[in-house]
């Protein structure tokens, strides 16, 4: 047992990695391709490669819970609506991130993506009412404290990249809460591959409409499109789904945060990239709050 979870473990902190450095490569791709294009390309592979996995799991576990013809119909039913559901949050929330990291560094759009980690408790009190310790609300005041170190420029401007990337935040924080709800409804790796296909056809539709999307921009940022299809939608989700099934909930957790320190060295060891040491501070006071907020409350993640 000890070995199945030291494993487990080494799996999430290689989804972190995976996860951190797609920021770099989603920051790579826009010096070829516009951002809603980009993001239909990799949901195209994505979906592909969760659906894969999703049909290789589904082999021989032929209605292994014992359930009747009405309650499958009831779960796929349910797992439908929720990839759809999911979906149309992972596309809004994609789409805003991948416009932010034009205007931003890959390494703080992945710290402010993290926000969504605070943001999660916060909706469920205001919709739900659901209580949230004290730490919780402190690591809330830390992570606003951080994204002011991090983000604000001459007093309370926010600039473009980074308010994109916030409402990508927001977005993604609805999406955990929506995945939440529907996990124990449906089935969840199909749940991430319908929502995959869904997020595919939104940002495939809006591509169309509002840019030029052509095959030789898609080749021409090949590499980025498949790292971010493949590697961090199918490989890292899928690494997620087995890892999670031998790790603690809160040690899952703190180990997949690590996800937004990998983007910011993957952003200074692949792009360049620098921050100040304004931002850096700002950058290990919201990781405080992220680590913070997740001991009691064990929320789940979702990939960048």
């Amino acid at each position: 047992m000890k070995n199945k979870k030291l494993l487990g473990s080494l799996m999430l902190t290689l989804t972190a990695l995976i996860w951190g450095t797609a920021f770099a490569a989603q920051r790579k791709g826009m010096e070829s391709i516009e951002p809603i294009t980009f993001t239909a390309a990799r949901n195209v592979l994505a979906s592909a490669a969760v659906s894969l996995a999703a049909f290789i799991a589904g082999l021989g576990s032929k209605n292994r819970g014992g359930l009747d013809d009405t309650e499958r119909r009831v779960r796929r039913k349910n797992t439908v609506i929720g990839g759809v559901c999911c979906g149309c949050f992972l596309a809004s929330a994609s789409i805003f991130q991948q416009m932010g990291v034009v205007y931003t560094t890959a390494g703080k759009a992945g710290f402010i993506t993290a926000m969504y980690m605070l943001l999660v408790p916060v909706i469920g009190f205001v919709l739900f009412r659901r209580r949230n310790p004290l730490t919780v609300w402190l690591a809330v005041a830390l992570g606003v404290f951080g994204m002011y170190l991090l983000c604000m420029e001459g007093g309370f401007r926010l600039t473009r990249g980074d308010a994109l990337v916030c409402v990508c935040a927001l977005l993604f924080s609805c999406h955990i809460l929506c995945c939440d709800h529907f996990a124990r409804l449906g089935d969840p790796l199909w749940i991430s591959a319908i929502q995959f296909a869904t997020t595919m056809v939104i940002s495939g539709t809006a591509a169309f409409i509002m840019e030029q999307p052509t095959r030789e921009k898609i080749i021409s940022a090949a590499v980025p499109i498949l790292y971010c299809g493949i590697v961090s939608g199918g490989i890292g989700y899928t690494l997620q789904m087995t890892a999670q099934r031998f790790t603690d909930p809160t040690v899952a957790s703190l180990l997949m945060s690590l996800e937004s320190v990998f983007a910011v060295l993957a952003g200074a060891v692949l792009l360049g990239e620098r921050m100040s040491p304004r931002e850096l501070a700002g950058c290990g006071v919201m990781f405080a709050a992220i680590v913070l907020v997740q001991i009691p409350a064990r929320e789940k993640h979702s990939g960048g």
